[in-house]
């Protein structure tokens, strides 16, 4: 009998010492839902391959994140609070000491601004800027579209956010991940959970959310503009271009430079002609290095405790609405060409200057095919689209100058 009473006292111990417990406590409800949250992210990913290189890790960092007990989940939001916590001097709620996690020290190459400036060099050794070389007043619709970061911002104002919470909300409207990541790292760390699991959901749903926005504010005979053939590009030009860039946009925003350099930088690998093997190093390995570390660790800021509440809505609500609006300043942008040019661009390309790449530029095509087949307007929706990015990142220099 007393040996029987023994094991059922080990069993009692391992039960109410393990996860499982948790779930049947007055929070464990949360973690439970978040965990059904991770779950459908991952089917997003996996099975209807949404953003899946940084869905996936998003997912299973949140999935990590909320097992009861793992010790997972990232626990501070600032450089100090990452010393406070190695040094034993956090404590949670209840009065118990923190002890720091796997999460904790991956996600100090977020809060310390490292991995979304080398995704932003592998995006640029990724990126032909030819289209944008080529058609430069494509950089004005870049620029229109990122109407939606501001238009949220003032919205986020009135919702009572504080103006730096407003503008790490806001920055989702450039449909930019990595730089929504390292605003909000910079901005409101509290927020960047939610924050990035909503830029790259909306990125995402990019052939979803775009088309019907750029029906409604375009005619038949403008989406069915051909335009004509773009102009030789030369290797002088796609050199000396990323090398320009980098000056005038950081002399005039040098918030912008980390971003803005970096991005310019891969470019720069990419076209020069001696630098190949780095080139792809940085296109492959260190980008899919990079990308797991970035998606795990802010995946990780998901628990249940930051991510189940009112603001978390309201995010992802403004998310919408400045992705929306962006599309919305590109395509009338667009339409404005149109007239000046007197037919010869087809406003839909407008749409791209949103800076998810190249999927936008993709939508354009494909609405544009919609109605003309023989309409091909996927190289010169590329040059909004790529100068979206150039856009994202000069927006998101202004908000750190603003508001830093």
């Amino acid at each position: 009998m007393e040996v029987l009473q023994g094991v059922f006292e080990v069993i009692k111990s391992i039960w109410f010492n393990s996860g499982y417990a948790f779930f049947f406590t007055g929070e464990g409800w949360k973690n439970l839902v978040m965990l059904l949250f991770a779950f459908f992210f991952l089917w997003l990913g996996i099975k209807k391959g949404f953003e899946p290189l940084l869905m996936i890790p998003i997912a299973f960092g949140m999935l990590l994140a909320n097992l009861p007990g793992a010790n997972l989940a990232v626990q501070y939001h600032d450089l100090q609070g990452f010393i406070d916590l190695v040094a034993g001097r956090l404590t949670a709620p209840d009065g118990k000491v923190l002890t720091p996690g796997l999460m904790d020290f991956l996600y100090f190459g977020v809060k310390a601004g490292i991995y979304p400036p080398l995704i932003f060099l592998g995006i640029g050794a990724m990126t032909d800027f030819t289209s944008l070389i080529a058609r430069p007043s494509s950089l004005i619709l870049g620029a229109a579209a990122q109407l939606g970061i501001f238009v949220a911002y003032i919205i986020a104002i009135v919702l009572k956010f504080f103006p730096n919470e407003a503008g790490s909300i806001a920055i989702i409207g450039g449909a930019d991940g990595p730089t929504a990541i390292f605003v909000t790292s910079k901005l409101a760390p509290h927020m960047l959970g939610p924050i990035a699991v909503a830029a790259y959901s909306y990125m995402a749903l990019v052939p979803v959310i775009q088309p019907p926005i750029m029906r409604m504010l375009t005619t038949k005979k403008e989406r069915s503009v051909v335009m004509e053939n773009l102009r030789p590009v030369s290797k002088t030009e796609k050199i000396l271009f990323p090398i320009m860039v980098t000056v005038i946009v950081s002399l005039f925003l040098p918030d912008a430079a980390t971003l803005v350099g970096m991005l310019m930088l891969g470019n720069l690998l990419k076209e020069n002609g001696r630098t190949e093997r780095i080139a792809k190093a940085a296109q492959n390995e260190l980008m899919n290095i990079v990308t797991i570390l970035l998606g795990l660790s802010v995946g990780a800021t998901t628990s249940a405790q930051a991510f189940l509440n009112w603001n978390t809505i309201k995010i992802v609500g403004l998310g919408l609405i400045a992705f929306a609006f962006g599309t919305a300043g590109g395509t009338l942008f667009g339409k404005l060409m149109y007239v000046l040019t007197k037919g010869k661009v087809n406003p839909l390309i407008g749409s791209a200057g949103v800076s998810a790449v190249p999927m936008a530029a993709r939508v354009s095509q494909k609405v544009g095919q919609e109605n003309n087949p023989s309409n091909f307007l996927l190289m010169h929706a590329m040059g909004p689209n790529v100068s979206g990015v150039i856009g994202s990142a000069v927006a998101a220099g202004i908000l750190l100058t603003l508001l830093g």
